[in-house]
């Protein structure tokens, strides 16, 4: 798989966590828990997605 292509599965990824996120936190009875391990999960692509393009 081509770096390119990596990345955007990666962004890809990133959105979907991001909506999910947005979903969850307009629900009537949010769940922190799960919005923390969304976010966890968002901010671990965000960094790969920065690893891969700094190298």
């Amino acid at each position: 798989m081509r770096l390119e292509e990596m990345i955007d599965e990666l962004k890809t990824k990133h959105q979907a966590l991001e909506a999910a996120i947005d979903e969850q936190t307009h629900r009537p009875h949010p769940d922190d828990i799960e919005i923390a391990s969304l976010k966890k999960q968002k901010l671990r692509i965000k960094d790969e997605i920065a690893t891969i393009t700094n190298q």
